[in-house]
């Protein structure tokens, strides 16, 4: 969805459960693209944090728990952390009538969201951190009981976070957290070894951070804007008995696409086992 979330429909009232920082910046773009503050609430019950929130958005209305103001809500922001899910939900849940839930808790399925709210509209999401600067990726899965404006409306809500991804099978959110919920770790990683070698090899710290920051960025800017294969660019870049070349063959040496296929279905089978655990509870 590229237009405004206020431009197919009216903005329901939404409720959103924590306030940490995911939440925070959803809050921000939507009250930036025109949402009325009027139709979002927040349940924080972190003193320390429902003040920063009412001093960032004064126009919000945030609650200390879950109270009878929750009745009016037609969507519900799941924003807590997994393990506090349940206590969360049974706060909650008495004061939910007929509304959509979305889910930004990792690893929590739609079967335990259900359970534990009542709920049948589920969509369950999965950002990732470039989501607080507006640059994320979000994955996103809908239950068969959602409807195309309950999509509609889940959809808008995570466009402040960047661009979204649906799946059409709730395991796929497993490999969403492989590539792109875990992914920024890999990229920050790449980054410091690519720092770390520049120092080395006689840059500043300085320099070394400022070189390879603006060239993975860029590098991911140039791959957005081209519809040729990464092989492709890659090897644009590569001449024959050159520098990138020698850099290359060390990579596939250390069998580097092996490692990369292992480290992601490590990250995709975690996510598997932590739902498990989740749906146990």
């Amino acid at each position: 969805m590229t237009s405004s979330p206020t431009s197919s429909f009216e903005w329901p009232i939404t409720a959103f459960i924590g306030g940490g920082n995911m939440s925070s910046a959803l809050l921000g773009g939507l009250l930036g693209a025109a949402v009325d503050g009027a139709r979002l609430l927040v349940v924080e019950p972190l003193a320390p944090q429902r003040q920063r929130l009412q001093q960032r958005f004064p126009a919000l209305q945030v609650l200390a728990e879950a109270g009878p103001a929750l009745r009016a809500a037609q969507a519900v922001v799941w924003a807590v952390k997994p393990q506090q899910f349940a206590q969360a939900a049974a706060q909650v849940r008495p004061h939910l009538t007929d509304a959509l839930h979305v889910s930004i808790m990792a690893g929590v399925r739609c079967g335990a969201i259900a359970r534990q709210t009542g709920a049948q509209r589920l969509v369950r999401t999965m950002p990732n951190t470039p989501a607080l600067i507006g640059q994320g990726i979000t994955g996103l899965f809908a239950s068969a009981h959602a409807s195309a404006q309950d999509r509609a409306v889940a959809d808008a809500l995570l466009a402040p976070a960047g661009r979204r991804v649906w799946v059409e099978r709730e395991d796929l959110l497993d490999a969403v957290t492989a590539v792109s919920g875990s992914g920024p770790a890999y990229a920050f990683y790449l980054a410091e070894a690519m720092t770390r070698a520049g120092e080395e090899l006689g840059l500043s710290a300085a320099q070394a951070r400022e070189l390879t920051l603006a060239t993975l960025a860029g590098a991911a800017a140039l791959a957005q804007d081209s519809s040729e294969p990464l092989a492709t660019l890659r090897a644009n870049v590569t001449s024959k008995g050159g520098t990138t070349a020698a850099a290359l063959e060390v990579f596939d040496q250390a069998d580097m696409q092996g490692i990369i296929d292992r480290a992601l279905h490590a990250a995709a089978r975690r996510a598997r086992e932590l739902g498990d655990a989740l749906d146990a509870v």
